[in-house]
């Protein structure tokens, strides 16, 4: 499943770290070295204990780990991808010995250039963590202050501990906790192993009995004819054949008692998984799609019912053997037995059924290579990818399941809801489940799936909804027909919204994120945005993976209405598409403000009057970063004081742009800006980082236009934009827009079609062709994209 996140700070998904040792000839290992494999040696038996736990924590509590790491400025990235090393050193002694700060500050380094030495390799630079920006970042913050990480990471893990134990303790009294009830499960599957086993060992000791019984029986008389001496002990021999049926009987009677031990077992087993683990596991795959760092494995849920499945066919298997002999040795039989092993078949059946009923999930949601951050978010004709996995992985059902994807099947809103649209595949596509190799699985990814419009019948109304609040789904049917067992099984999407223009990715994307914080239970709420619940704020900011230090900033701006501190949909997005600035905002940060943003460096979320106040009483060359509140595509612009004559101003320039930014960073703008005042005299207005930190300690590492000013190849010295601005600041920006979404959705123009044609074919062929030329493509595509701003 590729789930990410939206905002500019990536939440890590679940993952497994690969170990690997590689003997070397002629070489030796530095101490560290030994150290790190010391660590990683039995990596499996580890299981990066506290981590995992962590990631199983609910939304909240997962918020507040992720607060400890970005209140001390250490990416999270790090510590996930580095969880299992970080947790295998002594962080707390290391946090008041230098030296051992510094060991232990090597060993990850050490670690990080190996593993980017592997991704090399491998050819996984891109797929892969990115070990070459961890080490780098680890050099940068922490080459010199050594102690200051062991401090950092001793106190975060201390406080991951006091996260996890309170969680436990609020589980209360006879309620454990994942990993306890996780174990639990072990512990019964285990206990259904055995006693199935010893179901088996006295089947073997009845038919043994059974055997000797009947033989004893069959050739008493010919044995009479051959010894007359031996018809004297007639009486004899039918009261040892008397006792030998009694035996049979008690035995048979254990043994039923044995498999119904089983069955209340396997009874007890078959609805903790199907009405509660996997429901849980659901929804936290529905998180995960929209970038909450959850364990979304299947790997506990795939043993589980693989060995309850397996349990239920042996224990039939043996019902059906005491129901053979009890017709082969009907003559022995002296108890009534048939029909209460016919009534354990039919509870059997019953619990095999509803088991494998409940099987076939999805393993990875619909999604499109050309936005694998955003699952659910269909555009007719471009290929998507998703995946089904039969949890029940037993031999025999190898390649017997053919799944067929159907789409809005027996959805009620297709014909309740007004103006519903109607969508069908392109082409039928169907898949039989295999063993997957790498996780030993029955799946079934289907690759090249893709849907078109489906002609509206005559007289149909327009509907109240707009496209991006339509939700769909996408049904998984297959019959399951073995052992004289028949009957259908389904598994369902989630809710996918189908868009026709690439100008409506954004707003689909908030209809997804909101539907899956409300809908979460079965059968899906498809008709959630008829009248849309709202959301807390706390929710949301976990939704759409906002980690601000100043929430309350946002939150002002954009959602202060409600007294109860709700979020409502249509201030959300429908009307006001907040969301869309948001989105914008979070796409800049992602692409070109990252590293600032992780350092604190971006006020960010404040308004111009809000700038104004804090710049107020500030020296003179004071500046602050905050994004633009009018530009809903996403842009930071700078505001800085100045102190004249008893006079006051705070000056603002006007917002860079994600182009403007592609073409120079931010560092390199703020250190070659410059104002023009008479006499065509240019100074630098930026001094200092609010609050008053000097731009050369903030900014000076991310300066490279020393690197800039050294010759190329051909000899010639690159050149160095510069920014300026004229004398006085530009006036303010105006009030943020309210875009007309429809118009936005509708838009048809000759360059966008163009545009969304090329793009379309890319996104349907792009795994399948190498497309040269792509960097000719993206400059038509900036030269279009200009000529559509101009338009407008």
């Amino acid at each position: 499943m590729g789930c990410g996140s939206a905002g500019g700070y990536k939440k890590p998904a679940p993952f497994f770290l690969s170990f690997r040792y590689r003997e070397q000839s002629n070489s030796t290992l530095h101490w560290s070295h030994f150290l790190f494999f010391n660590v990683h040696s039995n990596y499996h038996s580890y299981k990066m204990a506290q981590w995992q736990e962590v990631l199983r924590l609910d939304l909240a509590l997962q918020s507040r780990v992720s607060q400890l790491y970005d209140e001390r400025k250490f990416p999270r990235e790090i510590r996930h991808y580095l969880c299992v090393l970080l947790e295998g050193q002594d962080w707390d002694a290391a946090a008041v010995d230098e030296n051992k700060a510094s060991m232990c500050f090597h060993v990850l380094l050490v670690y990080l250039e190996e593993q980017w030495k592997h991704s090399v390799q491998e050819n996984n630079i891109l797929q892969g963590p990115d070990f070459s920006w961890m080490k780098d970042y680890l050099l940068k913050h922490f080459k010199d202050e050594p102690l200051n990480l062991a401090v950092i990471l001793s106190e975060c893990l201390m406080e991951e501990k006091k996260i996890l134990t309170s969680a436990s303790e609020a589980q209360g009294c006879g309620s454990p906790t994942m990993d306890q009830k996780w174990k639990e499960l072990d512990n019964k599957v285990n206990e259904l192993r055995r006693q199935t086993s010893e179901v088996k060992k006295g089947m073997k000791s009845l038919e043994l009995l059974n055997e000797n019984l009947d033989f004893i029986q069959k050739n008493w008389q010919s044995q009479v004819e051959e010894h007359n001496g031996l018809a004297q002990s007639h009486p004899f021999v039918v009261g040892e054949c008397l006792k030998r049926t009694n035996v049979i009987t008690k035995t048979k009677q254990i043994v039923l008692q044995q498999i119904v031990n089983i069955l209340n077992l396997a009874h007890q087993m078959v609805a903790t998984l199907t009405d509660v683990e996997l429901p849980e596991w659901k929804r936290r795959q529905q998180m995960a799609c929209i970038g909450s760092p959850v364990d979304t494995s299947l790997d506990h849920l795939q043993k589980w019912f693989t060995t309850v499945a397996d349990v239920l066919l042996r224990v039939r298997e043996q019902l059906q053997k005491l129901q053979d002999q009890n017709k082969k040795y009907s003559s022995t039989d002296t108890s009534s037995l048939p029909d209460p092993i016919a009534e354990n078949e039919r509870f059997t059946q019953l619990l095999f059924t509803k088991l494998l009923a409940d099987a076939l999930v999805v393993e990875k949601q619909p999604i499109m290579s050309s936005l694998p951050h955003r699952p659910q978010v269909l555009k007719t004709g471009v290929r998507f990818t998703v995946a089904v996995r039969f949890l029940a992985n037993l031999p025999e059902f190898k390649c017997l399941l053919k799944v067929k994807p159907v789409f809005d099947k027996d959805v009620e809103e297709a014909k309740t809801v007004k103006g519903f649209r109607h969508f069908v595949f392109n082409n039928d596509d169907c898949r039989v489940l295999d063993v997957d190799t790498p996780c030993g699985g029955l799946v079934g990814e289907f690759r090249h799936m893709s849907l078109k419009h489906k002609p509206k019948a005559k007289g149909s109304s327009e509907s109240h909804l707009i496209v991006t609040e339509e939700l769909h789904i996408i049904k998984f049917v297959t019959e399951f027909q073995h052992a004289g067992l028949k009957f259908d099984i389904e598994a369902s999407s989630l809710p996918v919204v189908v868009i026709s223009s690439t100008n409506q990715v954004v707003s689909a994307w908030a209809s997804v994120m909101w539907c899956n914080m409300l809908s979460t239970g079965e059968p899906r709420n498809l008709s959630l945005f008829v009248d849309p619940p709202p959301l807390t704020w706390q929710q949301l900011s976990q939704d759409v993976g906002l980690y601000f230090h100043d929430i309350s900033n946002l939150t002002v701006a954009v959602f202060t209405d409600d007294p109860d501190g709700l979020v409502h949909w249509s201030k959300f997005s429908k009307n006001e598409n907040a969301w869309i600035w948001i989105d914008g905002i979070l796409d800049l940060i992602e692409k070109h403000l990252v590293d600032l943003w992780r350092d604190g460096f971006i006020m960010g979320f404040v308004s111009r009057e809000k700038s104004e106040v804090l710049l107020q009483e500030k020296r003179s060359g004071t500046f602050l970063l905050r994004f633009s509140e009018s530009n809903k595509e996403g842009a930071i612009t700078f505001s800085w004081v100045e102190h004249s004559n008893g006079d006051t101003h705070v000056h603002a320039v006007a917002p860079y742009t994600k182009t403007e930014l592609s073409n120079s960073s931010l560092p390199i703008i703020i250190n070659n800006y410059s104002l023009r005042a008479k006499r065509n005299m240019h100074r630098n207005p930026l001094i200092y980082l609010y609050p008053d930190i000097h731009k050369d300690t903030a900014f000076g590492h991310y300066d490279n236009t020393s690197e800039m000013s050294a010759p190329n190849k051909d000899g010639y010295v690159a050149k160095t934009p510069v920014y300026v601005s004229e004398n006085p600041t530009p006036p303010p920006s105006p009030p943020m827009e309210t875009p007309n979404m429809e118009m936005d959705m509708d838009m048809d123009m000759d360059v966008e079609t163009t545009l969304e044609d090329h793009q379309l074919f890319q996104e349907v062929f792009s795994e399948l062709l190498n497309l040269p030329g792509d960097d000719i493509w993206t400059s038509y595509q900036e030269m279009a994209q200009t000529q559509v701003d101009r338009s407008c």
